[in-house]
């Protein structure tokens, strides 16, 4: 009887070690291996952040959208989620995807109306729809810039706009400022360019209301006075003398000087654009 009671003593204290033995070892192998860090963590944002950032300073834009747009998905809803998204938005630009760069923009806006980064995505959406052929450094004495697609520069012209109704002190506005005059008297060249195409074309009625449109968007432009005198023209081939007569009215009024003016002008000059003139 007691050596039965002793082996079975003996055999539940070798299982009692064995259990013991194989749960040290487990917590062993625990301790030896660190846990997995969280890709979701501030600390592995971070990570990505300064990868894509380098990304983008040395010019590999596709490896920097990728990244960002991990954080995008990671940390949406906060500020560094905003931020990943304005250089999405850089980075598509800077690899000519006009079109995906506004997409990006667009969306950031209608999701972040009260953004303190408002003003840089509204003037980032200006400078990523400004035809730079057009930019103040453009080369304008080497090309006709109002025969151009002017759809890009009206959507510029209107975020640059908002941005300054929005933010005038913003640091951007003045930037901005300038870029809607030059905009403006470009947008307007368009228009008179065109309406000087449908006179040579004998076609009075679209000249006289492409020129009336354009003294309408576009009235302190410096171009205006030769969009005046198409229209006053084109009412005169019309044989509508009260519309001619009140458009040389006009223009005699506000460019006494124009070389379009009806005494010939004090002095003779050519258009602002200095691209052409309407009697070549």
């Amino acid at each position: 009887m007691f050596v039965e009671k002793f082996q079975a003593g003996r055999a539940y204290s070798s299982a009692l070690l064995g259990a013991f033995t194989m749960a040290l070892a487990l917590g062993l192998s625990g301790c030896g291996s660190s846990p997995k860090e969280d890709p979701n963590s501030q600390a592995a944002l971070d990570k990505l952040y300064a990868d894509a950032k380098d990304d983008l300073n040395s010019g590999s834009y596709d490896r920097a959208i990728k990244t960002l747009e991990k954080i995008e998905g990671r940390a949406a809803g906060t500020t560094m989620g905003q931020q990943a998204t304005l250089d999405v938005a850089w980075a598509y630009y800077k690899t000519n995807e006009r079109a995906q760069a506004v997409t990006t923009l667009d969306r950031f806006i209608k999701l972040n109306p009260s953004s303190p980064a408002m003003d840089y995505a509204l003037y980032l959406k200006g400078i990523v729809n400004f035809n730079e052929d057009l930019g103040l450094f453009g080369r304008l004495a080497n090309q006709d810039v109002a025969e151009r697609d002017q759809q890009a520069s009206r959507e510029a012209l209107l975020a640059f706009r908002q941005l300054v109704e929005q933010f005038p002190d913003s640091k951007y506005a003045a930037e901005a400022t300038t870029r809607i005059n030059f905009i403006t008297n470009t947008l307007a060249a368009y228009e008179i360019h065109v309406a000087r195409y449908y006179y040579n074309r004998k076609a009075y009625v679209a000249a006289a209301n492409r020129a009336q449109a354009a003294v309408s968007e576009f009235q302190y432009a410096p171009g205006i006075e030769e969009a005046l005198f198409i229209m006053s023209e084109s009412y005169d081939k019309l044989g509508l003398t009260q519309l001619r007569d009140d458009a040389r009215r006009v223009l005699d009024k506000n460019f006494p000087d124009s070389e379009f003016a009806s005494n010939g002008g004090a002095k003779k000059k050519k258009p602002w654009y200095m691209l052409w003139k309407f009697w070549g």
